[in-house]
């Protein structure tokens, strides 16, 4: 028993009062509980609508896609010839359908495995390797294939975060030598392995 309720008796009026507090205490209680309900319910909701569950596939799934599309309507101006004997719009043809079959299995399987969302555009690399690949394509006949391929390579590399200048310059030998092997040496085409000097 509490001494305080017989030191000081409530009346009738404070035993509304404390009533009324304690309804009006439980009506908060029971509308935060419904809040907290229908926030359940409409994220339960949100994550069954959200049909792409891996976007960063979806997206490269998209792309690939595009790609192979391309490629087909390209090479549909050029004769395909045989398989044993390949015209020139062969090879871009069976390229796009194989990127378009991947890009349809990327896109697929995004909509069955859970992935991290689409990351932020680093504009700097993209610009770094484009600008490196453009860089490659103006002095390769005046450069040379080999020293072209060198530079083509330690300059897309400065785009990484990672980037060590020894490791790239021998990867980028590396690549020359294998290049020109196989472009100018087996393929035999037209291309100068070292500068041209007039």
């Amino acid at each position: 028993m509490r001494f305080d309720a017989i030191l000081w008796p409530a009346t009738g009026q404070d035993r509304r009062d404390t009533s009324r507090a304690a309804d009006t205490r439980d009506d908060h209680t029971h509308r935060g509980n419904d809040r907290i309900s229908q926030i359940r319910r409409i994220h339960t909701q949100g994550e069954r609508m959200k049909i792409i569950r891996h976007p960063k596939d979806f997206a490269a799934g998209l792309l690939f896609a595009a790609v192979g599309v391309a490629a087909i309507v390209i090479a549909a101006n050029y004769p395909l010839g045989t398989a044993a004997r390949m015209g020139p719009g062969y090879f871009p043809r069976i390229l796009g359908i194989l990127l378009i079959v991947l890009g349809s299995a990327l896109a697929l399987r995004a909509l069955k495995l859970q992935g991290a969302p689409i990351p932020r555009w680093h504009w700097k690399p993209i610009v770094i390797v484009l600008g490196s690949v453009v860089l490659f394509g103006a002095i390769v006949n005046s450069v040379g294939l080999a020293l072209s391929t060198v530079i083509l390579i330690v300059l897309a590399s400065s785009a990484s975060p990672e980037f060590r200048p020894k490791e790239s310059i021998i990867s980028g030998i590396a690549l020359a030598a294998l290049s020109v092997a196989v472009f100018v040496i087996a393929l035999k085409l037209q291309l100068p392995i070292w500068p041209q000097f007039d």
